[in-house]
């Protein structure tokens, strides 16, 4: 725990991975944990309403909840979560079928059509956290997706689709989950650099690996003028 706390992690994922109900309770334990024995922002990550209530019924500080996406038990599950625990909410842009839109045109019209859902289940504007989604590399068009994500970020970081500041998330250990011995860290690097100077918010990284943060402390100084939120994939 004390390397998922190093300085420049301001936050850390907690996702439990698929779960059978019986085990759900494993989100709550995971909470209790970690609050056990840090004082860093949590993002609770789970693609089942359930697992993200129990987590939430023992936080002792908000999270980060993630995350909505159009597809309906996000819409009927996670909403109504965020509005009774008053969490910021992580906006996935993915469809009804958890497709990821191919171009930054479909992230954008994504983006307004889930703003508006949240907006009017009752959670405002300033909590959403936009997040376009890295592809993996393995994906046969990941170069045209990576270019859309900069593209997306660029206009929701830019007060050109909502007349509110917005806040954006990258899942940047993403791009090489399972592939670590095609690719070097680099490739994140140099993705993260791109990504924060179209202004970028929050990274989800492994920030565990060797030379991560050396790296990022870099870019975040350099590109950001160290406005870019760092957190760890404790999943």
């Amino acid at each position: 725990m004390r390397r998922c706390t190093a300085p420049g992690v301001d936050w850390i994922d907690l996702n439990p991975g698929y779960l059978s109900k019986r085990h759900y309770d494993r989100m709550a334990f995971l909470v209790e944990t970690v609050e056990g024995v840090t004082d860093r922002g949590l993002i609770l990550d789970s693609p089942h309403p359930e697992i993200l209530a129990r987590g939430l019924a023992v936080c002792r500080r908000t999270p980060i909840l993630s995350a909505l996406s159009r597809e309906p038990h996000k819409i009927d599950g996670v909403l109504p979560l965020a509005v009774e625990y008053e969490t910021p909410l992580v906006v996935l842009l993915m469809d009804e079928r958890s497709r990821v839109p191919v171009s930054m045109e479909e992230r954008l019209a994504l983006a307004v059509e889930l703003r508006e859902k949240a907006v009017a289940a009752g959670v405002p504007p300033h909590r959403l956290i936009f997040d376009p989604v890295l592809p993996n590399l393995s994906w046969p068009n990941a170069a045209h997706h990576v270019r859309e994500v900069v593209k997306t970020v660029r206009m929701l970081s830019g007060w050109s689709i909502f007349p509110e500041p917005v806040r954006t998330m990258v899942g940047l250990s993403n791009l090489r989950s399972g592939l670590r011995k095609r690719y070097s860290l680099d490739v994140e690097m140099r993705c993260l650099a791109v990504l924060a100077g179209a202004g970028l918010d929050t990274v989800l990284a492994d920030t565990v690996q060797p030379d991560f943060l050396g790296s990022y402390r870099a870019i975040k100084n350099l590109v950001t003028d160290g406005q870019l939120e760092g957190g760890l994939n404790g999943s």
